[in-house]
């Protein structure tokens, strides 16, 4: 049971929400300074460090012994809610005919959708679509964020995939991008590195 922010807002909830917005600021920064390379290497350690102290937090309430503000309530509360939040929408991305798309993925708080013999317009407008509707599905401040198209993509597992992504509609050349596969894992050695990325590529 959840009280309503009107009623009382939560420390957790104040602290979260300030982190969680500098984090879209920064993120918003990368985007107007795309040639100067040392200031976006910079704002990417920033927007990370926001993101792992935004999950970190979980953590914390669910550590029982060790914990500062052990709360297992809130933990359990996120996990139960956030499982619920995308199996719905899961299931109505899957069962609305009107974008004839499948998810191939969901966790935790992301989607992959596939929606295949759509040119790239297409997969931008309907994922636009998608994220809006299911947006307005949700009560604020669940918010789902269309991130980018792949085209193509190699999705191996659960997260570790490989592809070209677009960020926008009128981006001309792809960004390869990579997670969890041995490109970019820091556990290999760099031949092994440059040799998997040629052959993707």
């Amino acid at each position: 049971m959840y009280v309503n922010q009107e009623v009382r807002r939560g420390l957790l909830g104040r602290m979260l929400t300030e982190i969680l917005d500098t984090r879209v600021m920064v993120k918003k920064a990368m985007k107007e300074f795309p040639e100067n390379k040392s200031l976006l290497k910079l704002l990417e350690a920033r927007q990370l460090s926001l993101k792992f102290v935004a999950n970190v937090t979980y953590g914390y309430t669910s550590a029982s012994y060790s914990g500062r503000m052990p709360s297992t309530e809130i933990a359990d509360s996120i996990v139960a809610s956030g499982r619920e939040t995308l199996e719905r929408a899961i299931r109505f991305v899957n069962e609305n005919p009107k974008w004839n798309a499948r998810v191939v993925y969901g966790d935790t708080d992301s989607m992959f959708i596939q929606l295949k013999g759509r040119t790239r317009q297409e997969a931008f407008d309907i994922g636009y679509d998608i994220s809006e509707t299911v947006t307005r599905m949700n009560p604020r401040p669940v918010k789902l964020k269309f991130e980018k198209v792949y085209h193509p993509c190699f999705l191996v597992t659960k997260k570790r995939y490989v592809g070209a992504s677009f960020e926008t509609p009128n981006q001309a050349e792809p960004i390869f991008d990579a997670k969890g596969i041995e490109t970019i894992r820091r556990d290999g050695i760099p031949a092994v590195q440059k040799i998997m990325e040629t052959c993707i590529k």
